[in-house]
């Protein structure tokens, strides 16, 4: 297969609002995207994007010839150093069980799991450390919500959900509904992928129990208004959940400003190790949820007559807890307060638009749900070409990303697909990152069509 040759303007076009359905079809020729001119050239902006990407081993590989083109950050991020060091550091000098221990290893170990969560406090400006619950991802950390809610559902009660979630943040919801008989009702899209903010008010009249959002979505990088949501849900006087999984590495957050009960990432999507998550929960809330999982380290008493359960947040992480995850993770937020600056936030933003506009400018190129403002994402299509195709042949070109109904098969039902493609973009990425990724798409397209 031949690659084109890649692209290299000094700056870029694209379109400043995007008034198509929810589908839209490129046109052959980019003279139509002209309102808005973005520079991601300046010597500025790319010596820091070099700075950054030199802290991330993993992209600096071949694959069958072709340097590595990473573009499935949203499926999980690639680590920086410092993590990779940090885990290795624990394993090496500090292994040991956390809490309870009179040992100087274990003293170490815990001293270093804690600060984790004070990190965590500050990172996502919670009131109390104990709002601070580690579990093994955002799956996980939802199902701990919906199990532990049981005892405040009814039957006939109304869990509203958002209808572009990811399973994780449906299936635990249906679960819930079954050991209670409560009702789910999805919270429709509008014609351009965006959550029908008009629908939502009127599901809200009925009064609803839960109310479970997604921050960004994950299969179109479409932003919610999560805090504007979370208020109206509370005036009806909801529990709000909301899932940060694909926010968290891109946006600067704070918890009481959303205003949600709960909210719930990934450690792996934020450049910190797999197998670590987060739940935050408002405190008051959060102390009344039942265990979902019980044993060692979240007990007060015990005995053969009955247990006592402790207090938070242990309470809610029973067992040896993923300690290398957990120091990896703090890695990983110290990376990202560093680095994530507002102008790294805005060079991202400007790689989204530039992905846009030259998927736009190529021709047979069918975008979902693609505005300005969404984040780290580009879902698309080439022509009726099966989305798996695709993304084998440009995998045989080192350009990594990620195809079929990306856990969100409410959502491609709803666009009539059986998948798609998604580009996704990290703080690492950069404009010839893209341009590869568009010339590679070309032979495809040379190919296929």
């Amino acid at each position: 297969m031949t690659q084109a040759a890649s692209p290299t303007p000094n700056t870029v076009t694209h379109t400043a609002t995007n008034t198509m359905a929810d589908i839209e079809t490129s046109h052959a020729s980019a003279s139509a995207v002209t309102d808005t001119t973005v520079t991601l050239c300046s010597s500025e902006a790319e010596k820091q994007n070099a700075q950054i990407r030199s802290q991330f081993p993993a992209l600096h590989q071949m694959l069958d010839g072709y340097p590595l083109c990473y573009l499935d950050t949203a499926a999980t991020s690639q680590k920086p150093q410092m993590v990779l060091d940090a885990m290795a550091q624990f394993y090496a000098n500090d292994n040991a069980n956390v809490h309870r221990a009179a040992h100087q290893l274990s003293a170490r170990s815990t001293l270093s799991y804690e600060k984790v969560r004070d990190q965590l406090q500050q990172f996502l400006k919670a009131e109390r450390r104990e709002e601070i619950i580690f579990s093994h991802g955002t799956t996980e950390s939802i199902n701990l919500v919906a199990f532990g809610l049981t005892a405040h559902v009814s039957a006939g009660d109304i869990i509203l959900i958002d209808a572009a979630a990811h399973h994780a943040n449906i299936v635990p919801w249906q679960e819930l509904a079954k050991r209670t008989g409560a009702v789910i009702k999805p919270i429709p899209l509008d014609q351009t992928c965006r959550l029908d903010v008009s629908a939502y008010k009127t599901l809200l009249e009925l009064k609803p129990k839960i109310v479970a959002l997604c921050h960004v979505s994950n299969a179109l990088g479409t932003v919610n208004p999560v805090a504007q949501l979370v208020q109206l849900a509370k005036k009806q006087g909801a529990i709000t959940l909301v899932d940060g999984a694909q926010a968290v590495a891109h946006l600067t957050l704070d918890v009481t400003e959303i205003g949600c009960d709960f909210y719930v990432f990934s450690g792996h999507k934020m450049y910190g190790p797999t197998g670590i998550g987060v739940l935050y929960g408002r405190f008051d809330l959060l102390d009344t949820l039942a265990p979902l999982l019980t044993g060692g380290e979240m007990i007060k008493r015990v005995s053969f007559e009955a247990t006592e359960f402790g207090s938070l947040p242990n309470r809610l992480e029973a067992g040896t807890p993923p300690i290398a995850e957990v120091i990896g993770l703090g890695a990983a937020i110290t990376f990202l307060q560093t680095e994530l600056t507002p102008q790294v936030q805005a060079y991202e933003a400007e790689l989204v638009n530039y992905l846009q506009s030259q998927l736009r400018a190529l021709g047979e190129v069918h975008l979902y749900g693609a505005f300005d403002d969404n984040i780290g994402v580009v879902a698309f299509n080439l022509a009726d070409e099966h989305h798996q195709d695709v993304g084998i042949l440009l995998d045989q070109q080192g350009v990594a990303v990620r195809c079929g109904h990306h856990c969100a098969m409410p959502l491609m039902q709803s666009l009539n697909l059986k998948g798609c493609c998604r580009a996704s973009i990290g703080i690492y990425t950069n404009k010839d990152d893209i341009d590869r990724f568009v010339a590679a798409l070309v032979s495809v397209k040379d190919l296929l069509l």
